[in-house]
Order: C-alpha cells, then structure tokens, then sequence
C-alpha cells in the first residue's frame, strides 16, 4: 500500500536560527504536520487515536539534513506510510517547492499502547487495520 500526504510549508522568521537557516529542531515540527495530513487521510489523527483507546508514541526518530532551508522559503513536506501491521513507520521528505531540490529525509516510527493498561502492542490494533482497508 503507498499512501502519502503532502503539505505546504512557508519558513517563518522564528523558524530561522542566528545563522540565518531554519533551526535543526524545527525540521521534527513539519514531519509532525506532513504526518498529521496523512493520518487524517486515514480518518486517524491523534483525536481519533485517543478515543479508540490507543496511544502511539514515537519510539524512534531518523532524520538526515542535506541542505539547509531559510526564512520565506516555501517548502514541500512529504509523509509516506511505509509500515503499519506492527508499528507506524512513516517515511518523510521535504523539498524546496520551486526547484524540488532535496533539503531533509527522515522517518519515523510509532507503536501502539493500550490506552487502559499502558500495555505495549506488538501488531498494530485491529482499528488502524480497518481504517486502512478503507483505501
């Protein structure tokens, strides 16, 4: 299955550091907003986590910066899914919009928690497996 969101990015000026780039953390907070667009695809934002009784915390978090971006530069986040029956592995690419020149790579991955008992999943709920066979 491929199923990927993409959204626009506009650096903001808080988003540059002294040296006139965007701060490396800032480049987790647009994965975080390309992810959210894909799981709403999927009906299953961090809302509809939450009430089906699960928790899906990152666990683990790659990412590789090949070239900088700056202030007022209009970028393209890409999150793909790219594992889902054991844990959420997402896939993330963002480019400048204009040339489509490669800026940062990375992904992420999450795994399920039972809300009530904070007991670890070890195969993805049966809830994100429905939302997924609705595609």
């Amino acid at each position: 299955m491929s199923l990927s969101a993409e959204i626009d990015i506009d650096v903001p000026f808080y988003d540059v550091d002294p040296m006139h780039v965007v701060w490396h953390g800032h480049y987790v907070k647009y994965f975080e907003h390309a992810r959210c667009a894909l799981l709403r695809l999927i009906d299953y934002d961090y809302p509809a986590m939450q009430a089906s009784g699960y928790l899906w915390p990152v666990v683990e978090l790659q990412l590789k910066y090949v070239h900088s971006a700056s202030y007022g530069q209009r970028l393209l986040a890409r999150a793909t899914l790219l594992e889902y029956e054991n844990r959420l592995k997402i896939g993330y690419l963002i480019t400048d919009r204009a040339s489509g020149e490669r800026l940062t790579k990375g992904h992420s991955v999450q795994v399920a928690v039972h809300a009530a008992t904070r007991e670890l999943q070890f195969v993805s709920p049966k809830v994100l497996l429905d939302k997924l066979g609705k595609r």
